[in-house]
C-alpha cells in the first residue's frame, strides 16, 4: 500500500510517499481503508521538527482521517467491515478525564498517523458516520472540531447565551462558529481579512473584529458584548496571544490555552487573569466520547464541516502549503 511518511522533519520537502505492507487486525483492532484526511497546523509542526521530539523518519503522519472498515479483529463487537467510521485523535482516550496512559496514543505523533491508504487502530478509536456525511465530512472532526468541543463545553461549560471569542478563522474557530450556533450562544471572532469576516458571519457569528486595522481589538470585542467581554476564550494563537485574551475575557471567564505558536515576548503579566478571577485552561483535543458529542450536535443542528479546499492524495504536500500559506477558512481535505 501507499504511505507518506514524515522523513528528516526540515519542513514540507520531507514529506516521502512509500511502499509498505498492508496491515493486520490483532485482537480489538480494526483495518480501516482510509478515504480522506483533513490537515492541522500540528501537522504542519511536525514535519519542520517544531512539535516535542524528532519522530522516526518513518512515522506517518496526519491525526484526521476517515474510511471504511475493510478488517476486524479477534473481540471486536463495536463496529464490522463496511462500516463507515473517523477515527479519534487519541487512539486510547475514550472517555473521562485526560491522563498519562493517553501519552503515545496521537496519532501522527506519538503513533502512525492516517496519511496512508490504510491503517490499523483500536476498535475503540472510531465513531461511525452518518449516512449523509461523506469521508471529506468526517475527516474533519477528530483534531480542530474536538478541541473546539473540549474548550467550549467541556472546559469552558458555556451556557446558552454567553459569548465565545475565537481566535483567527482556522478550523479550530470555525468549528467553535458552528457549536455556538448548535447551543444558541454568540461567537465573536477575529481576523485580518474582513472578506473572512463575513463569510464567518454567515455561518453564524454574531460579531467579528479585525485585529490588523484594529489595535486595539480586544476593546473591540468588549464593546461587541455589550461591555461585558467573552464567557469563554479559545486561544488558538498562543502564549504571546494571553494577555489580550485576558483583555476581552468577562469576568470569572475560562481561556482555553490550544496554540502554542505566538510564544511569548519576556514574561506575561498576569494581573488581567488575576483581577478578573479568569480560568486559564490548557486544552489538549479531546476523548472518543466528545467527538461523538459533537457529531450529534452538528447532525441535530443540520451542520457539517465548512472545507476550503479538497486535494489529491498524491498532491498531499499541496494541503501542507495550503495551510502554512494562511488563506483558508475552515478545514483542508486530502480525498483518497
Amino acid at each position: 500500500m501507499k504511505a507518506y511518511e514524515v522523513g528528516t522533519q526540515k519542513g514540507i520537502e520531507s514529506l516521502r510517499q512509500a511502499d509498505r505492507p498492508e496491515p493486520s487486525a490483532g485482537p480489538g483492532q480494526v483495518v480501516v481503508r482510509i478515504k480522506a484526511n483533513s490537515i492541522n497546523y500540528r501537522d504542519v509542526m511536525v514535519l519542520n521538527g517544531w512539535y516535542g521530539p524528532t519522530k522516526p523518519e518513518t512515522l506517518v503522519p496526519l491525526s484526521d482521517g476517515a474510511g471504511e472498515v475493510i478488517v476486524v479483529g479477534d473481540g471486536v463487537t463495536r463496529v464490522k467491515a463496511g462500516d463507515r467510521v473517523a477515527i479519534g485523535f487519541f487512539s486510547r482516550w475514550v472517555d473521562g478525564p485526560w491522563g498519562p496512559q493517553y501519552f503515545g496514543s496521537d496519532l501522527g505523533g506519538g503513533a502512525d498517523g492516517t496519511l496512508a491508504e490504510m491503517g490499523v487502530f483500536p476498535a475503540d478509536a472510531l465513531v461511525k458516520l452518518p449516512d449523509a456525511w461523506s469521508f471529506e465530512d468526517g475527516a474533519c472532526l477528530p483534531c480542530a472540531g474536538v478541541t473546539a468541543w473540549n474548550a467550549i463545553v467541556e472546559a469552558g461549560k458555556a451556557k446558552a447565551g454567553d459569548t465565545v471569542l475565537l481566535i483567527g478563522t482556522g478550523g479550530v474557530s470555525i468549528f467553535g462558529v458552528q457549536i455556538a450556533k448548535a447551543l444558541n450562544l454568540k461567537a465573536v471572532i477575529t481576523s485580518s481579512s474582513d472578506d473572512k469576516l463575513a463569510r464567518a458571519l454567515k455561518l453564524g457569528a454574531t460579531a467579528g473584529v479585525n485585529y490588523k486595522t484594529n489595535a486595539d481589538w480586544p476593546k473591540a470585542v468588549v464593546e461587541a458584548t455589550a461591555g461585558k467581554g467573552a464567557n469563554v476564550v479559545v486561544e488558538t494563537a498562543g502564549p504571546g496571544n494571553l494577555e489580550k485574551s485576558f483583555a476581552a475575557a468577562a469576568f470569572n471567564g475560562t481561556i482555553g490555552l490550544i496554540g502554542g505558536f505566538e510564544q511569548a515576548k519576556g514574561a506575561i503579566n498576569t494581573m488581567g487573569l488575576v483581577g478578573k478571577n479568569l480560568n486559564l485552561r490548557g486544552i489538549t483535543v479531546g476523548s472518543r466520547k466528545m467527538m461523538e458529542d459533537l457529531l450529534a450536535t452538528m447532525v441535530n443542528s443540520n451542520q457539517k464541516p465548512v472545507i476550503d479546499k479538497v486535494v489529491d492524495f498524491k498532491d498531499a504536500g499541496e494541503a501542507y502549503r495550503h495551510m502554512l500559506g494562511q488563506t483558508h477558512l475552515g478545514k483542508i481535505v486530502i480525498k483518497q
